[in-house]
């Protein structure tokens, strides 16, 4: 076994295979760059070395330096977790060539898979079922063109070096096409290093079903259950559940023999995840296979029992299997919420900044948290957007959901924009309690999912409210007790009057920028205040960051974080913000300027129209791109764009004036 490894990777999967080695007894290395000085996994690590720039370019993409310290740390071996070089056959190889092992499968098998198009000729001589398309390596725009008329629309086009939804497209009409093939080239390039591109039919509403295969030096391979991960945006998993819902045991074997028969037609070594698409018919189709290990392996290891890590080591330093396949038992159902730093209301565009505030769930044998962030982190724009993962396990499906349901409401984060809430609208969805999935479940049920995400306005404000008293109460009781004169009324907390109540006038601000001005009345430790003509009465006691609310008789808890004059209310789990108003607002440059601001901070990756050309509405603008996904800013209106104030390759930030523009008809 391993001494000492390296981890090629940050956040929530590096400090997951700190926590098996260090289980095992292997100490370990971790990198950082910029952006990642005090990161979680840093701190976690036995010893760590600083790899560069924030950019993954200039940091966990360098191989060779990566190599380079590996053997200066005299680490045996390499981890390189998901993402970034965990599935770059020549990093693979140069650790070969270094006589490092690198955890995972060999440089050949990550080569044959890692081109999507090569992937689909080899599945295709090992029996195991496709979907029709083009795969070839000639991808001049013609070629594609033409190929895409032998296809039934919709049709998928994808990144043939890619994954996570990045570079893939769905187009509907032949005339989507060309500007679809553009847009999943840039983006490809920029997030593999390749712009080669596949197409194949789009089948409908189908399922995402995967299985998890391990093999070892020896030509052992065995599939370790199965993982339905239907629900996405983007193309990207957002909950996935183990094992998949309604199979029956025929289609079961038969999924999992094939995925063995896929990773013996390359060789495969180590921990590996065949994906297939399931239509409504119960017939299942090759997709891809991912030669590492995968984001939702939890849910795999919580319905097993083993620790996947811990194999990948085993493996990895020569041992065999620790199971064979008779010998692996399904025990129980897992699911996985996908926690990011995303607005779900603003299609799912990331969010960067200072996570404020952050309390997680409680870990037991049915709850699991796998995180690389602490309270005080920020997230920036230069990674994946994923926050955690929460896992949680029981004896059956509706059991191991009603777990999930409930931790979500215990995940609270305040300081930037999240999907906690949408992620509890899908776990509490009747579509989705029957394991009716597909991967359009999301568009099918968006507006339940995201058009009803929000709180009781008026419940929130009023505890938002009493909350800010609570503050002031404990401030001028702070006050009294510093005073030379504690005894004096003047220095007392019950709002003393003579003859009279305590009046002040407080105004909140909502997210949508609504003003709530409330006229409060105290007397004792009594708050009174009247909202849309109902006379509220509340008394509240704050205990750290919870407080004890009374409201007309109702006694309730809930928890407040607080950052500066914005205060976020987690109102059974579900977050809503007020800011407390000081000041007028002001005009934002928009209002001011006539112009378009950023959505998000990232990189501007095209200008799509000239200065002072004549757009309508609806026409893009400029796209941005930012934690590798692109984003098109869009006339509102007809016009002109009047000058671009951010040329190609500039980052800007979240709110920041892109370009002037001129609405038709303005003066």
């Amino acid at each position: 076994m391993f001494k000492k490894i390296l981890i090629a990777n940050r956040g929530e999967i590096a400090c997951r295979i700190i926590e098996t080695a260090k289980e095992m007894g292997i100490k370990t290395v971790a990198l950082y760059s910029d952006a990642d000085n005090q990161a979680k996994h840093v701190t976690l690590a036995d010893e760590s070395y600083y790899i560069g720039a924030s950019a993954p370019a200039e940091s966990y993409l360098k191989g060779e330096q990566i190599i380079a310290i590996a053997k200066k740390t005299e680490a045996q071996a390499i981890h390189p977790g998901y993402g970034f070089l965990s599935e770059n056959a020549e990093f693979a190889a140069s650790c070969e060539q270094q006589n490092i092992v690198f955890i995972g499968p060999t440089s050949a098998a990550i080569a044959a898979m890692g081109s999507k198009s090569q992937a689909k000729n080899i599945m295709a001589n090992a029996n195991v079922p496709l979907v029709p398309g083009y795969h070839g390596d000639e991808q001049s725009d013609a070629v594609l063109l033409e190929a895409a008329t032998h296809i039934e629309y919709p049709l998928l086009i994808k990144a043939a070096y890619g994954g996570g939804g990045k570079g893939m497209r769905i187009v509907e009409q032949p005339q989507q096409l060309q500007a679809a093939i553009d847009s999943a080239r840039r983006e490809a390039k920029a997030s593999f290093g390749n712009d080669k591109l596949l197409l194949e039919r789009y089948i409908t509403q189908p399922r995402h079903v995967e299985v998890q295969v391990f093999a070892d030096q020896y030509g052992h391979c065995i599939y370790l259950s199965d993982r339905d991960c239907s629900v996405q945006r983007r193309h990207q998993k957002v909950i996935e559940e183990a094992p998949a819902p309604g199979l029956s045991p025929q289609l079961r074997a038969a999924m999992g023999e094939a995925a063995v028969a896929a990773a013996k037609a390359i060789d495969y070594r180590g921990a590996g995840t065949v994906e297939f698409l399931l239509d409504n018919q119960q017939r299942f189709y090759f997709m891809e296979m991912n030669t590492r290990l995968q984001v939702e392996h939890p849910v795999t290891e919580l319905v097993t029992g083993q620790d996947l890590v811990k194999w990948q080591l085993i493996v990895a330093s020569g041992g065999k299997l620790p199971l064979t396949q008779a010998q692996v038992q399904i025990h129980g159902h897992a699911f996985e919420s996908r926690i990011y730093a995303e607005d779900p209301n603003n299609d799912f565009l990331p969010a960067c900044g200072h996570i404020t505030f952050l309390k997680e769930p409680v870990a037991s044998q049915y709850v699991r948290i796998d995180s690389g962030v602490r309270q005080h982190d920020e997230i920036s724009n230069f990674y994946d957007p994923m926050i955690a993962k929460l896992i949680t396990w029981d004896e059956n499906r509706l059991r191991a959901l009603q777990r999930m349901q409930t931790a979500l409401t215990e995940y609270k984060i305040a300081g930037l924009n999240h999907n906690i809430e949408f992620l509890s609208n899908i776990a509490e969805h009747p579509a989705f309690i029957n394991a009716e999935l597909a991967t359009d479940f999301i568009e099918r049920h968006q507006q339940q999912l995201i058009g009803e995400m929000s709180s009781d306005t008026d419940k929130a404000l009023i505890l938002a409210c009493l909350y800010q008293l609570c503050i002031q109460a404990q401030q001028a009781q702070l006050q009294a007790e510093n005073s030379q004169d504690p005894t004096s009324p003047w220095a007392q907390t019950t709002g003393f009057r003579l003859n009279r109540a305590a009046i002040q006038q407080m105004t909140l601000v909502d997210d949508e920028g609504k003003e709530h001005p409330l006229t409060i009345y105290q007397q004792q430790q009594q708050f009174t205040l009247t909202l849309n003509d109902q006379k509220i009465v509340m008394q509240g006691q704050l205990v750290g960051n919870l407080l004890h609310a009374q409201i007309n008789g109702h006694k309730s808890k809930l928890t407040v974080a607080q950052q500066a004059q914005q205060l976020t209310l987690f109102i059974n789990g579900l977050p809503q913000s007020f800011t407390l108003k000081q000041n007028s607002p002001l005009q934002t440059d928009e209002q001011q300027q006539g112009g378009l601001t950023a959505p998000m901070s990232g990189t501007i990756v095209s200008h799509l129209v000239e200065p002072k050309a004549l757009v309508t509405a609806g026409q893009g603008l400029m796209v941005m791109e930012a934690m590798k996904m692109e984003y098109t800013i869009n006339a509102p209106a007809d016009g002109q764009v009047d000058s671009f104030f951010y040329q190609i390759g500039e980052q800007v930030s979240d709110g920041a004036l892109l370009l002037e523009f001129i609405e038709k008809g303005a003066d």
